[in-house]
């Protein structure tokens, strides 16, 4: 039996990373023809057609998609056992790291993120851009270094991701609102006006399902695509807003906070980064550095809850 030819392996990541025999070829600075060569004789060597046209472009099969993901974690391992191995010197590092947050990550976990950044290496400089969806895209493309969020559906499948903190959603009103009086029942909760939360601009959410349950359906007046625009919408109105406790601690302040009386699911605010920086050391140090201040400025975990490793 013949030996596989490993460099198919890289073939096959930059081609199901660019989906695009095109855009692959001129990443692996090939011609358009040695690269079509290649993905007929990964389909041989496979016996799956990997990736199909759709349009104008094409798009992985199930059995591409279920490669993906180790496929890069083999090529990243071999880069790094063939890379020279080199020791880390922060004080000299000289680096620019793009982060893609939610509103509420700089806000709470921001100043003392960038203040070890500044202790430990001052040369590197982080950029926060916001994140309008779950699209992975940004990771595979290299233009996001590290992201946090909830792992989703969207989720690329190649995509590391590491737990950073548990968080619940509360409610949240204006300070005097009639709420902050008395008990907060389900139903009282449901008869005030109320801020949706959806990036998708979807007409309902995960209370609407709570209030469902138990026989109660409450009036949405306004739908916004973030926290803070939520928040300052409850600051300077009756509306209500549920938000994540932890992840918009800052953002809160001087706001009535509530438990929810209804129940929903917790949430794992979590790390996401494509497996090519899988490896690399300074990444390696940012996303421990991430997770430590993460660690430190959340209060302390509820008491139904377990911490994470």
């Amino acid at each position: 039996m013949s030996r596989p030819d490993l460099n198919l392996l890289v073939t096959l990541d930059v081609l199901l990373a660019e989906g695009s025999v095109a855009k692959a070829a001129r990443r692996l600075r090939l011609s358009p023809s040695a690269m079509s060569r290649a993905l007929a004789r990964l389909r041989e060597t496979t016996g799956d057609p990997l990736l199909v046209r759709a349009g104008r472009g094409l798009v992985p099969t199930p059995r591409a998609i279920e490669l993906g993901a180790e496929v890069g974690r083999l090529v990243t391992e071999a880069e790094a056992v063939l890379r020279p191995a080199q020791r880390l010197d922060l004080a000299r590092l000289d680096r620019s790291f793009t982060l893609r947050n939610s509103d509420g990550f700089v806000e709470n976990f921001g100043p003392a993120l960038l203040a070890r950044v500044a202790e430990e290496a001052p040369g590197v400089q982080l950029r926060f851009v916001p994140k309008p969806d779950k699209d992975s895209g940004p990771m595979r493309g290299g233009t996001v270094d590290l992201e946090t969020g909830v792992v989703g559906g969207s989720t690329g499948p190649e995509i590391r991701t590491q737990a950073l903190f548990r968080d619940r959603f509360v409610g949240v009103a204006r300070a005097g609102h009639p709420l902050s009086e008395g008990r907060i029942t389900a139903a009282r909760f449901a008869a005030g006006r109320h801020i949706l939360i959806s990036r998708r601009g979807l007409d309902r959410g995960p209370v609407d399902d709570a209030l469902e349950r138990a026989g109660l359906t409450r009036k949405v007046t306004t739908v916004v695509g973030g926290f803070a625009e939520a928040l300052a919408l409850a600051r300077g109105s009756d509306l209500i807003a549920t938000v994540p406790e932890r992840y918009t601690g800052t953002l809160r302040e001087g706001l009535f906070t509530f438990t929810l009386p209804v129940k929903l699911a917790a949430l794992t605010i979590s790390l996401l980064w494509h497996p090519r920086l899988d490896a690399d050391p300074a990444h390696r140090w940012l996303r421990g550095l991430v997770k430590e201040v993460c660690r430190l400025s959340s209060p302390s975990f509820h008491q139904d809850e377990e911490p994470l490793p």
